[in-house]
């Protein structure tokens, strides 16, 4: 008990902690990593992090699951005896054992005592079809976790389902990463895509409640992205216009380069809306077919931060600028 007594007097000290798991396909390993930079300033090896920043897990592709962490010791039943201490109390909720890794090393039957031990000691009503609060108990290594346990709804998805796309843009899953690469954790941000083509990251942006406008030169692609966010029910925020026209100041541009599929572009186009960028934004989010590092650096850009995404010959590289 002494254990877990001096456990929780260091707690007190140090901000609440939060368990999140993470998965990703390989292709995607390096954007989930450089997400998780930005989001929680830490990269695991693992396919979990502990971190003091709370975010709901619902805001990234790659977060699955989070235990905002009430109770911490080295065995199951200090926590059991924390429990029973003090008296904590929920009404219609559900125990569900969180695995951390593929190879979880306890059976399944170890997992299913473990949720009975924690559950029976827990005061109120359990509900285990409909439960208003879902709670969570996971082993990592040593360490047993219990705390509040919450999902990512996946609720974003939904927009996989715009009435218009086109093949070569960019996916949802990484349009909301780069959008949360983009802010880190400044939801202040005033955001802008000035070639936003169907509005698929003001789109993801837009549903994160973010301050996003964006701008399309093509009329035709640029009424199709207002359909789209109209579809979803968001605020039109895009204007049919030429971003060299932009006078506004943003604190982030994110650039999906444009490489001719629709209109010819040349290097010096490219060039030109790198100069733009540079012009209306504090920092730039890019995102190209080809590596052009030389090319950003000499429009007066400093690359921080980079990761490229392959999938067969697809290949998208995706770069932090200031």
């Amino acid at each position: 008990m002494m254990d877990l007594i001096m456990e929780n007097e260091i707690d007190k000290n140090k901000s609440k902690e939060y368990f999140y798991v993470i998965n990703y396909p390989t292709y995607e390993e390096e954007l989930c990593n450089l997400e998780m930079k930005c989001i929680f300033n830490d990269v695991s090896k693992e396919k979990y992090i502990f971190s003091n920043n709370c975010v709901n897990p619902s805001r990234s592709p790659f977060i699955k699951e989070k235990i905002s962490i009430i109770y911490s010791a080295n065995t199951l039943e200090k926590i059991v005896e924390k429990i029973i201490e003090d008296k904590l109390a929920y009404e219609q909720f559900k125990v569900c054992y969180v695995k951390a890794i593929q190879n979880d090393p306890l059976s399944y039957q170890e997992r299913l005592n473990a949720l009975k031990e924690v559950g029976f000691v827990i005061k109120g009503y359990p509900n285990l079809q409909s439960p208003k609060v879902l709670l969570g108990v996971s082993k990592i290594g040593d360490r047993w976790i219990f705390g509040e346990y919450e999902k990512n709804d996946y609720e974003w998805h939904i927009h996989d389902e715009k009435p218009y796309s086109y093949s070569n843009g960019l996916s949802v899953r990484m349009s909301r990463a780069i959008v949360n690469i983009a802010i880190e954790n400044n939801f202040e941000s005033k955001l802008v895509d000035p070639c936003c083509g169907i509005g698929t990251v003001v789109i993801e942006a837009s549903s994160l409640d973010l301050n996003i406008k964006g701008y399309e030169i093509s009329r035709a692609i640029g009424q199709n992205a207002k359909k789209n966010l109209k579809f979803f029910g968001y605020k039109d925020v895009i204007t049919i216009g030429n971003m060299h026209d932009i006078e506004e100041k943003f604190d982030v541009a994110i650039v999906d380069i444009p490489y001719g599929l629709f209109s010819p572009t040349t290097l010096k186009d490219q060039l030109d809306i790198i100069k733009t960028a540079r012009k209306i934004a504090k920092k730039m989010i890019i995102i190209t077919f080809e590596d052009m590092d030389n090319h950003i650096i000499s429009q007066g850009f400093k690359i921080i931060d980079k990761c490229c995404v392959k999938k067969g010959n697809f290949k998208r590289y995706i770069e932090i600028c200031k």
